[in-house]
């Protein structure tokens, strides 16, 4: 096999792009991936955290790329090991911390869904991930609340209120997935993690939440990569084909 060269790294998003919203990455998807491992250096950036990024993309893929930047590469890996950690809680303080998530709860306890399940708010390493229906909710239940959602803007209006009230914090509001969005200090978006891929001449980034607001936008324009939106992993195979493997 001829050695990759660093003149590319082709880093992925995983809800949406490698998988299908919060499902176990396809077998297509791991040969796919396999094939481009050989070619091409290849990493992984998702904005949850390490055990759901692992559950989702299975031991054999996380160990196969060459980076797996789990929370916006707030816990980063490198060759299947850990190599870099950065807490929210001690970026803003507790107190701060708290005087949001308790300004939250009593918003999300006035919102009227047509069904709400648990876990609203859930505390994550590099950021909080806010979800008015709860991520308890079936899959069906996500496929419904996303629905409602496009036409009732509940994210987006809850979002306002946040962004209105905790000026100060200087907090970035992301929408991912069908069911929440995440908050975290600005800059620690899925642009946090290029700061470890300088030894890279060119990096390509596959998402599919591009749009200004969605959890790959950042990203998705900056200057330092080659975005390519995908509505699905279907798409993205067929990108990666024509791209990267094709003879």
């Amino acid at each position: 096999m001829m050695a990759r060269s660093k003149q590319l790294i082709i880093l992925f998003d995983v809800d949406g792009t490698l998988t299908k919203s919060r499902n176990k990455i396809e077998q297509s998807m791991v040969d796919t991936l396999k094939s481009l491992c050989k070619l091409h250096y290849v990493g992984i950036v998702g904005g949850s955290d390490y055990h759901k990024i692992k559950d989702q993309v299975g031991q054999d893929v996380f160990e196969m790329v060459d980076f797996v930047f789990t929370e916006n590469g707030l816990y980063s890996f490198k060759n299947g090991e850990h190599f870099h950690t950065q807490s929210l809680n001690k970026f803003v303080g507790e107190d701060q911390l708290q005087k949001f998530i308790n300004f939250t709860l009593l918003q999300l306890s006035q919102i009227q869904l047509p069904l709400k399940r648990g876990t609203f708010i859930e505390y994550r390493n590099g950021m909080i991930n806010i979800s008015p229906i709860g991520r308890n909710c079936s899959q069906q239940e996500r496929d419904d609340f996303e629905q409602y959602d496009h036409q009732h803007q509940v994210r987006k209006q809850l979002i306002e209120k946040l962004e209105n009230e905790f000026k100060e914090l200087n907090f970035k509001y992301s929408i991912g997935g069908q069911i929440s969005f995440d908050v975290f200090p600005k800059g620690w978006d899925k642009t946090y993690c290029l700061k470890f891929l300088d030894e890279f001449e060119k990096v390509y980034f596959f998402g599919d939440k591009t749009f200004e607001g969605g959890n790959d936008h950042e990203i998705y324009i900056h200057e330092r990569t080659i975005g390519q939106q995908v509505n699905n992993p279907q798409e993205t195979i067929k990108y990666l084909n024509e791209l990267f493997l094709k003879n």
